[in-house]
């Protein structure tokens, strides 16, 4: 398991590299190895309708994604250079996109009055 947690983090900053240097297919490859690393953890990583729904996007187009979250909870995360045939094939799955944007301004304060 310790093996397993040092060799994901080495992952982390492999990706990080290849993200600020624009190698967006390295990154994908990276997201699709630390998949199968966290799915190597425990049976509970995954389920079958979560494994049909990966196979069924890096068979429309995706060049690497994971699932991302925790408790039970998430998102399946993608790389894909043709969006929009990966977009259809999982919405043909009854799935839903979530959109998301990178944000670099940093860390923000946000109050409620």
């Amino acid at each position: 398991m310790i093996e397993n947690l040092h060799f994901v983090k080495e992952l982390g900053y492999k990706s990080k590299n290849a993200f600020e240097q624009g190698n967006l297919e390295e990154f994908a490859d990276l997201m699709n190895v630390h998949w199968q690393h966290k799915k190597q953890r425990s049976d509970a990583m995954s389920n079958d309708l979560i494994n049909t729904w990966y196979n069924v996007a890096m068979n429309s187009g995706a060049l690497g994604g994971k699932l991302i979250g925790a408790g039970g909870g998430g998102f399946l995360m993608f790389y894909a250079e043709d969006s929009k045939k990966l977009r259809k094939a999982m919405a043909r799955e009854g799935l839903q996109e979530v959109r998301f944007r990178f944000d670099f301004e940093g860390c923000k304060v946000v109050t409620t009055s």
